[in-house]
């Protein structure tokens, strides 16, 4: 049986943990003279990140309910798996770190997401993620494409290799982001359904 008092001491820790990644990431930025602290919300990772904490918060407290909550909650888990793949598979390894970049990376792509995903999985509240739900999640990587993409247009500045449409063109960068929709809502739909799977029926089993 999930106890209320874990699930809400889990996801506690969870939103203290992403906070300090972005915390720390945002200090990283500041101190670094050829960065702007401006561009960092056009990182799919602090978004993702943003998402955790907010909603890891909201369990916490107590707050978990209604239909964007839900929504919300989808996007941050789906976000911070693909922000944790991604980076294994595409991005670790191009910077070199150190100090506090070094700790914000680690917090912001490994440990935030393996906290999140593995409290999602044994305490999250169940039985609310819908096919609308998953539908509604979209948004989320559209509303991130939508400010991204134009603003490199106008700044010249893409946060990832693979949607920097001055070095690639827009074709590639099209067919790249297809490609991590797809993966998107396999993520989302495959949440759903273990949603479902493991939702207590209503004499209390599963």
């Amino acid at each position: 049986m999930r106890s209320e008092k874990l699930t809400r001491t889990w996801f506690a820790v969870t939103a203290v943990v992403a906070l300090t990644g972005l915390v720390s990431q945002v200090v990283s930025t500041a101190t670094t003279a050829d960065a702007r602290v401006a561009n960092l919300l056009c990182f799919f990772t602090i978004d993702s990140n943003v998402l955790v904490a907010l909603t890891a918060a909201l369990i916490a407290l107590g707050r978990a309910r209604g239909r964007l909550f839900t929504v919300l909650l989808l996007d941050a888990l789906v976000g911070i798996i693909v922000t944790g793949i991604v980076y294994q598979v595409a991005l670790a390894g191009l910077y070199e770190l150190h100090g506090l970049a070094f700790f914000a990376d680690t917090m912001l792509h490994k440990v935030t997401p393996i906290v999140f995903v593995l409290g999602w999985l044994l305490v999250a509240p169940r039985g609310a993620l819908t096919w609308r739900t998953v539908w509604w999640s979209l948004l989320y990587p559209l509303a991130w494409l939508a400010f991204t993409l134009p603003r490199g247009a106008l700044t010249g500045f893409y946060p990832y290799p693979f949607v920097d449409a001055g070095a690639l063109g827009y074709g590639q960068v099209a067919l790249n982001c297809v490609f991590i929709g797809l993966f998107f809502t396999a993520l989302a739909a495959g949440a759903r359904f273990y949603d479902r799977r493991l939702s207590p029926a209503p004499d209390g089993t599963r």
